[in-house]
C-alpha cells in the first residue's frame, strides 16, 4: 500500500502541475472571453431560465430545473465542507481566493458544456438522452477523435469511485463516527442500502431525490453559516483582507498551521475549487443532456449557476466560517477543521450543523456521481452493463466508509485531473460552436 501511495502521489504531483493549473484557468478564460463576459453578465438570464424550467419545454427525461439539481448534488458534497478546509489548512487562507477565481472563469467552461450536452446528445436503447463529453466529441470532433471521448468515459467511470463514491462514504463515516459514535460500517451499510434503493429508478428517481433534497440542505447549510458570519460580523472584513493578501504573498506559520507558499496556495485553491464545482471535469453535461430543453444555450445558462451556487455561495460560506472563527490556525484539517469552525461559531451546536449538512450532501453526491459514471460505463460497454455497474457502485458504499481518507482523497483527486484533460480538450476545439450558437440565441432574444 505504501509503494502504491507513493506512485500515485508522484502522478498526483504531475498532474496538478503548473500545466494542468494554466490549462483550466487558461480554457476557463479563453471561453470567457470568446463569450465577451456573457456568463457574468447574463447571470439574471440564467436564473429566470431556471425558474421557467421547473417542468420543460422539450424533449428529455428530466426538468431543466432537476438536471441542475442532479448536477449540484454531485458538487454540493465534501468538497465544500471537507475540501475548503483542507485547502486552507494546507494552502492558506489564500487558497479561498483562487478558489473563486476557479469559479468566476469555471462559470465559462460549465456553460460551455452544457451548450455542447444538450447539442450532441443522443437517445439511447432504453429511450434516455445521454450526453456529456464523450457525445460531444465522438458527434461534435468525428471519428479520429473516437480515442479521446473513450479515454473521458474511462477515466468518468474510475472518477466516480473515487470522488463522487468512496471519498463521499468515507466523509461522513468519519464525521457520523466522531459526533454520534456510529461505528463507521454501519453508517457505510446504511448508505447503501438507501443508494441501492434509489439507483432502482434510475435517472428519474435521483432527479426527483436531488429536486428534493439539494434546495433544503444548500438553504439550511447557507443559514447555518450566515448566523455564524453574522455572531462574528467585526472579524469579517480583517478575514477578507487576509485572503487576498495571502493570495499572493507566503503565508507564515502562525498556531497550528504550518506555513503555505503562494504556489501551494494557488495549487490547492484550484484543486479544492475543481473538485468542488466540477468546471471543466466535464460530468456536469452528462446531467444537462437529459434536460426537457430543446435550446442548447439555455440549459447552458442554467448549467453555470451550479459554479455560483457552489463555490461562491457555498463554499465561501465554508471559507469564512473558518476564518472568522479563527479556527484555520488550529492544525486541523478536511472536515475536522470545518467541524471546529461552526462549534466555535455555534457553540453546542454547529459541529452537529456541519455532520449532518455533510451526510446530506455526501448522500446527493453518491447519488449524482452514480449517473455520471453509470453513463460512462454505458457508452464503453452498452445497457448491459448498466446493472452490474449499480451493483458495484453500491458495493464499493461500506469499502469506501472504512478504508485511509487520506489514500482516498489523493486517488480521486488524481482522477479528477485524468478526467479534466480530455474534456477540457474538447471544449478548446468545440468553443466556435458554443460562441456561434450563443451569439444566434442572443441576436434573437
Amino acid at each position: 500500500m505504501e509503494s502504491m501511495t507513493t506512485w500515485i502521489g508522484v502522478l498526483n504531483g504531475w498532474v496538478w502541475g503548473p500545466p494542468m493549473l494554466v490549462l483550466i484557468l487558461g480554457t476557463g478564460l479563453f471561453l470567457l472571453l470568446g463569450l465577451r463576459l456573457m456568463p457574468w453578465l447574463r447571470l439574471g438570464y440564467g436564473f429566470r431560465m431556471l425558474w421557467s424550467g421547473r417542468r420543460g419545454h422539450g424533449e428529455g427525461d428530466i426538468t431543466p430545473f432537476n438536471a441542475l439539481m442532479t448536477s449540484l448534488s454531485a458538487t454540493v458534497g465534501t468538497g465544500n465542507i471537507a475540501g475548503v478546509g483542507t485547502a486552507i489548512a494546507i494552502g492558506g487562507p489564500g487558497a479561498l481566493f483562487w478558489m473563486w477565481c476557479t469559479a468566476l472563469v469555471g462559470m465559462a467552461t460549465k456553460y460551455a458544456e452544457g451548450v455542447l450536452a444538450v447539442k450532441y446528445r443522443e437517445v439511447d436503447a432504453k429511450g434516455n438522452h445521454v450526453g456529456g463529453p464523450m457525445y460531444y466529441i465522438k458527434n461534435g470532433l468525428g471519428r479520429r477523435w473516437l480515442w479521446l471521448g473513450a479515454a473521458f468515459a474511462v477515466f468518468g467511470a474510475m472518477a466516480g469511485f473515487g470522488i463522487g463514491n468512496m471519498v463521499q462514504a468515507n466523509s461522513v463515516a468519519d464525521a457520523l463516527n466522531s459526533k454520534f459514535a456510529l461505528p463507521k460500517a454501519w453508517v457505510g451499510g446504511a448508505m447503501a442500502l438507501l443508494v441501492g434503493l434509489v439507483l432502482i429508478g434510475g435517472i428519474r428517481w435521483i432527479a426527483q431525490v436531488a429536486g428534493k433534497l439539494v434546495p433544503f440542505m444548500a438553504i439550511a447549510y447557507v443559514l447555518g453559516g450566515l448566523v455564524v458570519l453574522g455572531l462574528n460580523a467585526e472579524a469579517l472584513p480583517g478575514a477578507v483582507v487576509q485572503i487576498v493578501e495571502y493570495a499572493f504573498s507566503p503565508t507564515a506559520a502562525v498556531g497550528g498551521f504550518a506555513g503555505a507558499t503562494v504556489m501551494m496556495g494557488i495549487q490547492m485553491g484550484v484543486a479544492r475549487g475543481v473538485f468542488s464545482n466540477e468546471a471543466g471535469l466535464g460530468s456536469a453535461p452528462i446531467a444537462h443532456a437529459a434536460a426537457k430543453n430543446d435550446n442548447p444555450v439555455q440549459q447552458g445558462t442554467i448549467a453555470m449557476l451550479g459554479t455560483f451556487i457552489d463555490t461562491l455561495i457555498i463554499c465561501t460560506i465554508t471559507g469564512l466560517v473558518i476564518m472568522v472563527t479563527g479556527a484555520w490556525t488550529s492544525g486541523e484539517t478536511g472536515a475536522s477543521l470545518s467541524t471546529a469552525a461552526f462549534g466555535a461559531g455555534l457553540p453546542g451546536v454547529g459541529g452537529y450543523v456541519v455532520a449532518l449538512g455533510l451526510a446530506l450532501f455526501a448522500f446527493t453526491t453518491i447519488l449524482g456521481w452514480s449517473l455520471y459514471s453509470e453513463r460512462c460505463v454505458e457508452y464503453l460497454f452498452g445497457v448491459r452493463a448498466i446493472l452490474p455497474f449499480r451493483l458495484v457502485w453500491v458495493a464499493a458504499i461500506p469499502v469506501g466508509a472504512m478504508v485511509k481518507l487520506e489514500f482516498v482523497w489523493l486517488v480521486a483527486d488524481t482522477l479528477n485531473a485524468m478526467m479534466a484533460l480530455p474534456n477540457l480538450l474538447a471544449l478548446l476545439l468545440l468553443s466556435p460552436v458554443v460562441f456561434r450558437l450563443t451569439r444566434e440565441h442572443f441576436a434573437r432574444a
